[in-house]
């Protein structure tokens, strides 16, 4: 690593101070520290969140789940309340690498930083979410900008993420083995103002699919999801799979998603 210093401040105020003054925030550090080791990141000051109580924790706040940008990513997959409102959110909590990375790593830290493949971006982006940061709140479809890019400025931070309640939702997963990251994962999600389908892993950044959200919402069946041909336009191709198979995979997830959602 290179030489960097280490600032710990005991409140959100302190924390945007710090950050506005280009410091770098340290959520879980399952990305960042890991970058930085391999000299990809080279940070001048970090700024760890750790310390700020008021970042972390669930709770219920109307048709919402709240959950603040430091919970890790265990204590969702084993809240209750995330598990009686929005079991599939916990469901894909509980899937994000290994033990110990979700024993460190937060929700926040995850949705900034916007791996192409990470699961948390399915789940903003599949229930219409809303990010509260500390200058404002973002609509999901405003937020994820493509590969590791989103909409927070300089110097903005996640304080916050409110899940809408769906009527049902599920997140289906296929693993890049070694990672564990989605080689392709599909949340669905079915609410009142309709579907909405997150694809992640299949490309720069999550993306919404307006073929699948069509026919499931005019018929939330199995079915329905595997009359949908997923096109391969667009879509990676690397030494994991190709545009073709991972084109597959999307309809496959998604069925089964729809299955699980049903119950």
């Amino acid at each position: 690593m290179y030489a960097f210093t280490f600032e710990r401040p005991a409140n959100l105020a302190a924390a945007g101070a710090a950050a506005a003054g280009g410091g770098k925030p340290l959520a879980g550090g399952q990305t960042l520290l890991a970058s930085m080791k391999l000299r990809l990141a080279n940070p001048e000051k970090l700024i760890d969140l750790g310390g700020i109580a008021e970042l972390s924790g669930i709770r219920k706040e109307g048709n919402a789940i709240v959950i603040g940008a430091m919970t890790r990513h265990a204590d969702v997959a084993n809240s209750a309340e995330v598990k009686a409102a929005i079991p599939a959110l916990a469901a894909l909590a509980g899937q994000i690498g290994d033990r110990q990375v979700r024993a460190m790593g937060t929700l926040g830290g995850s949705v900034a930083n916007n791996d192409p493949a990470a699961c948390y971006p399915s789940a903003v982006l599949g229930l219409g979410a809303t990010v509260h940061t500390t200058k404002r709140k973002i609509a999901a479809d405003d937020f994820f900008q493509g590969m590791f890019t989103t909409a927070l400025e300089d110097g903005e931070l996640i304080t916050a993420i409110s899940f809408p309640i769906p009527k049902r939702a599920a997140y289906i997963k296929f693993k890049q083995t070694a990672s564990r990251f989605a080689l392709i994962g599909v949340f669905v999600a079915q609410t009142d103002a309709g579907v909405r389908v997150a694809v992640t892993g299949g490309g720069n950044g999550v993306f919404r699919h307006a073929g699948l959200e069509a026919a499931l919402k005019a018929d939330f069946s199995v079915k329905a999801a595997a009359g949908v041909k997923v096109s391969e336009e667009g879509l990676s191709s690397d030494l994991h799979a190709s545009a073709a198979y991972r084109a597959n995979l999307i309809g496959v997830m998604t069925q089964r998603a729809v299955a699980a959602a049903l119950g």
